[in-house]
């Protein structure tokens, strides 16, 4: 597959100077994503973007020139363009021109496999679009060929606003249905008494790589933004015999379209349910202060930040072990690729579930096989010894509050 030459367009402002060089940095990671090859990257310094262009006359200019000089297919933004600007710079370069969201909504096109992840997508691409419409004959006629393009399709996409706005209400209700049917999901497992752990953090961090290490999922997994987009759930079984659930969801990003935040409400209210969180950090990222900030941010606008949380340190093989200084607690450093990453993560999961979990002491009769098998599945069992003088097994563990265990009636 060959990929589409690309320039990419970035002014640095007062407002963004901070992390302008990461934030491009990312932008070229994404567009890589996208299978587009980015052959000439042009920035900018201003106290503020332009009204009408973004980057002013002069720049339109110059970016004219390295489009033909380096044969450019598409010209991608840094920025959150009006429809006003992108059809300016459109009209001048006479090449198609998309901004950062329009990029982010095309690789989560790319990404998305189940029926919501897809519904999802389409309803943040057309409620983006439908005041893009205008002067987007060129542009338009690219749909299903190219980056920014994936997704509705020229069909979906005709002029007559009325239409999309249709579209928009009949995805929104198809949505409701799919969202009904996955709360319901939620709560049958809640209500199982069965301990849940989230996995969140920034793309790129390492999710899915530590999901298929402690499940063995065997999901996707790779070094790009954005590999997992739809919310998985897989059961794990601690060496006790503790079961407990482990959900994979979509990676946060600095600027995340808004766009996105309200189309994937319910895939990240996936992790609103969980008992504990795994924030899990790109222990060797240049930007891994930012990229903190901005999972405790969005967090923090998801109302998660009263949640319980395990920092997992990621990717400790890249990095110099002995001078690294965390920056959130508790938190545990470890390499997902090797052997001894799996005890160290294993081991700083059991030691948050002894603080979150009830201590309990309980006697079972030694008649009561089934009984024991219950317990060590549905809660941590640390201790378990027979007593002779009784014919019991006298088990100390712990367990989530509601859990029958904890009742003081006879179970058996």
């Amino acid at each position: 597959m060959s990929k589409e030459k690309v320039i990419l367009v970035g002014v640095e402002t007062e407002q963004n100077q901070q992390n302008f060089l990461e934030s491009m940095d990312e932008l070229r990671q994404l567009t890589d994503t996208a299978h587009g090859e980015v052959v000439y990257t042009l920035t900018q310094k201003r106290p503020q973007v332009d009204r009408q262009t973004i980057i002013g006359k002069g720049k339109v200019q110059e970016l004219i020139q390295f489009a033909d000089a380096y044969e450019a297919e598409l010209i991608i933004f840094n920025h959150e363009m009006t429809p006003r600007q992108s059809q300016l710079v459109t009209e001048a370069v006479g090449l198609p021109v998309i901004d950062r969201v329009q990029l982010i909504l095309d690789i989560f096109a790319m990404r998305a496999r189940s029926k919501e992840g897809k519904l999802q997508v389409e309803l943040a691409q057309l409620e983006y679009l439908l005041p893009r419409l205008v002067g987007q004959g060129k542009s338009l006629s690219r749909l299903g060929g190219g980056i920014g393009t994936r997704g509705p399709g020229e069909t979906k996409l005709e002029t007559d606003r009325r239409h999309i706005r249709n579209k928009i209400l009949g995805v929104k209700r198809e949505l409701k249905a799919v969202e009904a049917h996955r709360m319901r999901n939620r709560q049958k497992r809640q209500s199982s008494e069965v301990f849940q752990i989230g996995l969140i953090g920034y793309t790129n961090a390492g999710k899915s790589t530590i999901l298929n290490l402690l499940t063995e999922a065997k999901t996707y997994s790779k070094d790009q933004l954005f590999a997992t987009l739809d919310p998985l759930t897989k059961k794990w079984q601690f060496a006790e015999g503790f079961e407990i659930t482990v959900t994979d969801t979509v990676g946060f990003i600095q600027d995340l379209p808004t766009q996105l935040i309200d189309a994937f409400h319910s895939t990240l209210e996936e992790s609103q349910g969980m008992d504990l969180l795994l924030h899990v950090v790109d222990a060797s990222s240049s930007d891994r202060i930012l990229q903190e900030q901005t999972v405790l941010q969005l967090m923090d606008e998801l109302d998660m930040k009263e949640m319980p949380v395990l920092t997992v340190y990621n990717k400790a093989d890249q990095i110099d072990a002995e001078t690294f200084t965390p920056t959130l607690f508790p938190n545990v450093l470890i390499s997902a690729q090797s052997e001894n990453g799996k005890k160290r993560l294993v081991t700083a999961i059991k030691r948050q579930l002894m603080e979150l979990l009830v201590p309990y002491t309980r006697l079972v009769p030694s008649n009561r096989g089934q009984v024991l098998s219950e317990l060590r599945r549905q809660t941590l069992v640390l201790e378990e010894d027979f007593m002779e003088d009784r014919n019991s097994y006298m088990v100390k563990g712990f367990a989530k509050k509601q859990s029958k265990w904890l009742k003081k009636d006879d179970l058996f």
